[in-house]
């Protein structure tokens, strides 16, 4: 049985352990294992929304065992790597020894502190779910002490924050914390001139990486949420009360240090040859040169691509790029076929600023895009939603949708509060009594005329002599003397013969063809498919009616509510209520069962049946 080991269940290992699992789920004879010290995976490019409390501490955390639970070959394992045996092929945890064959190290890195004094001892990091659930606390208890303090100084200190880090991180931290600290002046009724913020780097300006009008546009932004920018100025100690940037000092209890990041103390550990802050040199298969069996994947990688004068940069996208290599080069190793080398194409950058605002330059090389505002906050979200796609699917793309747009806080969202759910259920739930009695006496009555007489039509009236559609006559004579057939039509939905509602001309004529096409025989009389959907449409109002008054699968039942109206009035013969019911219908697509209706009852049972299916369960179609 050989063994492949995946080190760390950061970006590279989740995704080169997927699909490694995916090109060797025949191999009876692998075991593909994973090794990390927590049972989840954090979305460290996230941390920041937990840390300023825009989002719930789970929204960044996906349990690795979800991640693998439609992989029979992955065994996820919980323990600390201390030590590697190279030439033995061995790994020293805390639990136990494991054997591999092949092993890709993907342990990320740690926040490096540049030898400055006092960095380590009392600076806020931001480099774990932990360090941003401690640094939410800490911000919080700030507000809470400063309330209660007399001495202004202290007072001062407990409400001034300085971010150390003018990159992504720093930048992010530092604008999610304006935000939250409004709010939290709002709360604790603070004077928000009193909440002084910082964002201080030795650099000359803040994002380097980004070109220089978006630049600037994101010390604007910076600055107009009241923001000090201090740049061109070395940082040479931190202190318990504040910090010394440029030989001065801020007096602050709250530093926060975002300035770089190093290889993990594993890798730093390690005998093998390392560069630039502990990363590990690779050839161009992504294979450590003396151990070619051993991949390194995402921050580890020391790797200068062809070309290139800079080594990968230590990103989210080097380890998406760099996870399919390695998963390819190996499953190439085991069947003797050609391996790849790694040539990344990176496509850009994003950063926000706060909730409502970002800056991007994204595209591909020699056609980069520079976006900001609204845009660049999308591109932001629907890239986060590709890769939380392939590493647990629909389910945590819902999830996260859920934290993002719908259970925002304080509007906190570049969507607003527009599509934030507020509103309980339950003052839906007459509503959808009344529209479920309305649909379901409607359909009462009809299914007496389909009884009495099953070869009565009424919701399809008679052909034209002219050869024009019926549909078309309902909507153009329903009002006149001479469309008796078509008033009788359009008076099935209402108790008088009233003007249908009017339709678009171009949907009339699709309409007029494909009632032509299968419902009208050439001699002017009706198909057996006419009565057909007389009945189901009769029955579906019968079912949707039932559906919505005893609050069961209410979503789909509005919606199939919505489609029926949608279907009367383009067909020409809806009344003018029929809005009435396609307005009802749209506002119960949200769901009103789950308060005083069986859906209360029957979707938690009906979830745990449907997440015990294997191909649910292997391709995360479920929610939480």
């Amino acid at each position: 049985m050989k063994q492949i080991i995946v080190l760390g269940g950061g970006y590279g290992g989740i995704l080169t352990a997927k699909k490694l699992a995916k090109r060797l789920r025949k191999q009876k004879d692998l075991r593909i294992t994973l090794i990390d010290r927590k049972p989840y995976h954090t979305l460290l490019t996230e941390l920041h929304e937990v840390a300023a409390n825009r989002v719930e501490e789970d929204s960044i955390k996906i349990d690795l065992k979800k991640v693998f639970s439609g992989f029979r070959n992955v065994d996820v394992v919980l323990d600390e790597i201390g030590s590697i045996d190279f030439d033995g092929q061995t790994l020293q945890g805390e639990k136990q020894t494991y054997n591999y064959d092949y092993l890709v190290i993907g342990t990320g890195s740690k926040p490096t502190f540049f030898g400055i004094p006092g960095a380590d001892q009392h600076a806020f990091t931001l480099w774990s779910y932990d360090d941003a659930v401690r640094l939410k606390e800490h911000t919080l208890n700030m507000f809470r002490k400063a309330v209660l303090e007399r001495n202004p100084q202290v007072r001062k200190e407990m409400l001034t924050f300085v971010v150390v880090g003018g990159g992504f991180t720093g930048v992010e931290m530092i604008g999610e914390l304006a935000e939250f600290t409004q709010q939290l002046c709002k709360e604790f009724y603070v004077d928000p001139s009193e909440v002084t913020l910082h964002v201080a780097d030795m650099v000359d300006k803040i994002l380097p990486i980004l070109p220089e009008p978006l630049i600037r546009k994101a010390e604007k932004r910076l600055r107009k949420m009241n923001v000090n920018i201090i740049t061109g100025s070395k940082i040479t100690e931190v202190k318990p009360d504040g910090v010394t940037v440029g030989g001065s000092d801020i007096k602050s209890r709250t530093v926060i240090w975002t300035a770089g990041v190093e290889g993990s103390d594993v890798v730093g550990s390690m005998d093998v040859e390392q560069k630039g802050r502990k990363r590990i040199l690779t050839n161009d298969k992504l294979q450590i040169p003396a151990h070619p069996n051993v991949y390194v994947v995402g921050d580890n990688i020391f790797y200068i691509p062809e070309g290139a004068a800079a080594p990968v940069p230590q990103m989210v996208e080097n380890a998406e790029l760099a996870a399919p290599v390695i998963a390819h080069n190996i499953v190439a190793e085991l069947s003797n076929k050609p391996m790849k080398s790694y040539k990344p194409t990176f496509h850009g950058t994003m950063v926000c600023i706060g909730s409502r605002y970002g800056v991007a330059n994204v595209g591909v090389p020699g056609h980069m895009f520079r976006l900001s505002g609204f845009p660049a906050m999308l591109v932001k979200h629907l890239i986060n939603m590709l890769y939380l796609f392939q590493v647990c699917g629909f389910n945590k793309v819902y999830h996260y949708m859920l934290h993002e747009f719908f259970h925002v806080r304080n509007n906190r969202s570049f969507v607003g509060g527009h599509f934030a759910k507020r509103s309980p259920n339950f003052w839906l739930v007459p509503l959808r009594i009344f529209a479920g009695w309305m649909w379901l006496s409607q359909g009462w009555d009809k299914i007496h005329k389909i009884i009495d007489d099953p070869n009565k039509m009424f919701l399809i009236p008679a052909k034209a002599a002219d050869g024009v559609s019926a549909a078309s006559a309902a909507g153009a004579d329903a009002a006149g003397a001479g469309a008796a057939d078509a008033v009788s039509a359009a008076s099935a939905y209402t108790a008088e013969a009233v003007s249908a509602l009017p339709v678009p001309d171009f949907l009339k004529s699709i309409v007029d063809w494909s009632m032509d096409l299968m419902f009208y025989t050439g001699d002017g009389g009706y198909t057996s498919l006419a009565y057909v959907f007389q009945t189901s449409m009769v029955l579906a109002e019968l079912i949707v009616g039932i559906l919505l008054i005893v609050g069961l699968f209410t979503a789909p039942a509005a919606v199939a509510s919505v489609a029926m109206g949608a279907m009367v009035w383009v067909s020409g013969m809806a009344p003018n209520e029929m809005l009435w019911y396609l307005a009802a219908g749209i506002a119960l697509i949200g769901g009103s069962g789950s308060t005083f209706g069986l859906d209360y009852y029957v979707y938690p049972w009906l979830k745990k049946v449907w997440k015990r299916i294997p191909i649910v369960r292997r391709w995360y179609v479920y929610t939480d």
